[in-house]
């Protein structure tokens, strides 16, 4: 009777050591589980800062930010030097006004824009290139900023401000391209008030011209 009791015990034991064991296990499969679930959860967590890492960041400049700085800088020299023209060869004190407003905003965003290519440790468009761009830029060519030299009076008001009505359209197209592309938003800024005072003073142009 003793004997069969103590098997009895042993056997009530093994099952009880068993199915704890099964127990655990399964607790453990659960805890792999989720585990798992949270590591998954970690590469996923990860992937997030990589994602935002590869897209544009507010702060940094892409190739739209760069050819903007590199072509408004001499697109700029240029306007400046046929504003320059007008104090001593226009007739029109609108014109001449006009030409001052010109230069003194534009010189500022000269230095800005190559403050800011010296920074990203790219190269400053070299002085003295002013008249090779031309076309959808609205840049003279050589030959249009030698007949505006030799212009004065009323001749003269009238060549500058085509001229420069078709260099203003040329400015604004290339900073709409920077509003739309770049990724600086210093020079987005800039653009947007290229845009903005620009299209007004195109408007004023065409009013001297007999256009608005």
């Amino acid at each position: 009777m003793t004997t069969k009791r103590s098997l009895i015990r042993r056997a009530t034991a093994v099952a009880a050591a068993t199915a704890a064991a099964l127990v655990l296990a399964a607790c453990g499969g659960n805890g792999t589980n989720d585990s798992g679930s949270a590591h998954s959860g970690g590469h996923n967590a990860s992937a997030s800062p990589s994602a935002s890492a590869s897209a544009p960041q507010q702060g940094a400049r892409n190739a739209v930010d760069v050819a903007f700085a590199q072509g408004m800088i001499p697109h700029h020299r240029q306007a400046v030097e046929m504003a320059a023209l007008a104090s001593t060869r226009a007739e029109s004190a609108e014109v001449k006004a006009l030409a001052d407003e010109i230069k003194k905003a534009q010189d500022p965003e000269i230095k800005t824009l190559s403050g800011w290519l010296t920074t990203w440790g790219e190269q400053v468009p070299a002085e003295g290139g002013g008249h090779s761009g031309h076309g959808t830029s609205g840049m003279m060519t050589a030959e249009e900023m030698a007949g505006l030299e030799k212009a004065s009076g009323k001749a003269f008001d009238t060549a500058f401000l085509q001229l420069m009505v078709k260099h203003h359209e040329g400015a604004v197209a290339m900073a709409k391209t920077e509003q739309s592309g770049g990724s600086y938003q210093p020079a987005k800024d800039m653009a947007g008030a290229i845009v903005s005072s620009q299209s007004a003073e195109i408007t004023r142009m065409n009013k001297l011209l007999g256009k608005g």
